[in-house]
């Protein structure tokens, strides 16, 4: 919202009741309050907008049925309401997830061409509403980012690996030669503007990353480095991440309240590539990262620090 804010956009926002605005006080921006499960709460947010940025979803639950009730079912009914009460959208902008299509079959970065294959109930969502939203793609001018593990100030996912780093362990899984591809958000942010506006990228979907791969153990090596401290690694049994991810699920039904690691993220998590192509994004949106890992964790290891989280 702020970049929008910042290049001079009118910006309506769908809130829900309980929507948590710490981050947008001070901003100029219009509320309405509604859901992306009630089509007759979206209306007044949809109505008379050029670009619908779809970004709402959930990473975690208690439950795997809320995965699906939000993320595809809310993103289906969205773009009703939208071919229903806008019929003159200029964009329909849905950011996914690499997960949507799962790891990499073999050595080779995942292509947009690429079967998909998500490993979790999230990624199983994500892909749902991809192809939910991708059966309008006649009557809607739909793009879809499928960013890579994102990062940067104000994500509490990926702040659990800063906070291990800056305690001075990599943790690394045994027998497993790990790869991923990365994307700093304000890379993500660039794509997202980028897909707005190109004239060609209707009815396509996009891969988004800082256009790396990195070793997991890269990965600790160049976070320890922008954090200027030294880190030892310590390599851990899988069989310990599914013992916490069915403890951590167990106690989330118990509480009510979902965790940070579930069985579906240990599935995920164990994987051995998560690598992606980002040529057709470059190609195509003129996308070009500008954030490589060791300026992207400097950044955001300098934020945690200021907002003394770290």
């Amino acid at each position: 919202m702020e970049a929008l804010v910042k290049r001079n956009f009118n910006v309506r926002c769908l809130l829900r009741q309980q929507s948590n605005l710490r981050w947008l006080k001070g901003l100029p921006f219009e509320k309405v309050y509604g859901d992306c499960n009630d089509l007759s709460s979206l209306k007044e947010a949809v109505k008379d907008v050029d670009h619908v940025f779809h970004l709402a979803g959930v990473t975690k639950a208690v439950r795997e049925e809320t995965y699906f009730r939000v993320n595809a079912q809310g993103t289906e009914c969205l773009i009703h309401a939208c071919l229903e009460h806008n019929p003159h959208l200029q964009r329909f902008v849905l950011v996914s997830s690499q997960a949507a299509s799962g790891p990499c079959q073999g050595s080779k970065k995942k292509t947009e061409a690429d079967p998909c294959c998500p490993v979790s109930p999230y990624g199983q969502s994500k892909r749902m509403g991809e192809e939910l939203a991708l059966a309008h793609r006649e009557e809607l001018p739909l793009v879809i980012l499928r960013p890579s593990a994102v990062y940067g100030p104000r994500d509490t996912d990926m702040f659990a690996f800063f906070k291990l780093v800056s305690k001075g362990i990599i943790p690394t899984f045994r027998g497993l030669a790990q790869h991923f591809s990365l994307c700093y958000v304000e890379d993500l942010i660039q794509a997202i503007l980028l897909s707005a506006t190109m004239p060609h990228a209707t009815g396509e979907v996009f891969f988004i990353s800082d256009g790396r791969e990195y070793r997991m153990e890269e990965v600790g090596d160049t976070l320890a480095r922008a954090m200027e401290i030294r880190a030892v690694r310590v390599a851990l049994p899988q069989a310990i991440l599914w013992g916490v991810a069915s403890f951590s699920e167990a106690f989330s039904r118990i509480s009510g309240k979902p965790s940070l690691i579930n069985r579906g993220k240990a599935q995920e998590m164990l994987q051995c590539d998560w690598g992606c192509d980002i040529s057709k994004a470059k190609n195509r949106l003129g996308f070009e990262p500008r954030f490589d890992l060791f300026e992207g964790a400097k950044r955001t290891f300098e934020w945690y620090r200021q907002e003394k989280w770290l």
